[in-house]
């Protein structure tokens, strides 16, 4: 764990420089575990360039995705826990900047302003989840990738950074099937693949693919 100098703008914009003075970075790898199940929680995690999946053991013994983060804060709502309800496994590698979460309640306790724009990044997730809820009403595995690009991609692209098999599972497909939908898509001329990306093969607003 290094001291973090430059934070990504979005933590830039959210955090008080009390906190800002106290966030880390960490390198995260495929297969780690952030934390475990029933651990007090000490940190607060933002991803900045990874995937990190929450789960836990269902009844029949298989494991449960509660929540799979590409960007931003896992599991928000450990600061009002004294224990992780899941694991946190970090399926993609990438980078992660860590916080104290006792400093970060003290802060929104007593710091007004920064509470107000936690509420609005809380907001943003509130939205996200609900574009989900209307994205599993949709029945065919095109029109749900596709609204995901749509919806979580940044112009018109959508990071797959732990590749399309974990892509199927977040979308509640087999991947076989989003395997053959993909490459139809490719096909038409819908969408097109890059490392460590999909994307539309034309933008929103209709502009050409670059």
């Amino acid at each position: 764990m290094t001291p973090t100098p430059t934070l990504p703008d979005t933590l830039h914009k959210l955090l008080p420089a009390s906190l800002t003075a106290l966030s880390a970075a960490v390198e995260l790898r495929k297969g780690e575990r952030l934390f475990l199940q029933r651990q007090h929680p000490r940190h607060m995690y933002f991803v900045v360039s990874s995937e990190i999946v929450l789960e836990r053991m269902g009844e029949q013994g298989d494991p449960v995705v509660l929540q799979r983060v590409r960007q931003g804060f896992v599991a928000e709502a450990s600061l009002q826990s004294s224990s992780y309800h899941c694991d946190a496994v970090v399926t993609a590698p990438g980078q992660a900047v860590v916080l104290p979460i006792e400093p970060l309640k003290a802060a929104l306790a007593t710091d007004p302003t920064f509470a107000l724009r936690w509420i609005g990044m809380l907001n943003a997730e509130v939205r996200r989840l609900r574009a989900q809820c209307e994205r599993m009403s949709l029945k065919g595995v095109g029109e749900r990738l596709l609204h995901m690009i749509e919806t979580e991609g940044v112009d018109g692209h959508l990071r797959t950074g732990a590749g399309l098999k974990s892509l199927a599972t977040e979308l509640a497909v087999a991947h076989e099937a989003l395997y053959r939908t993909v490459a139809a898509l490719e096909k038409n001329g819908v969408v097109y693949r890059g490392k460590g990306f999909i994307a539309l093969a034309r933008s929103p607003r209709g502009s050409s693919r670059a």
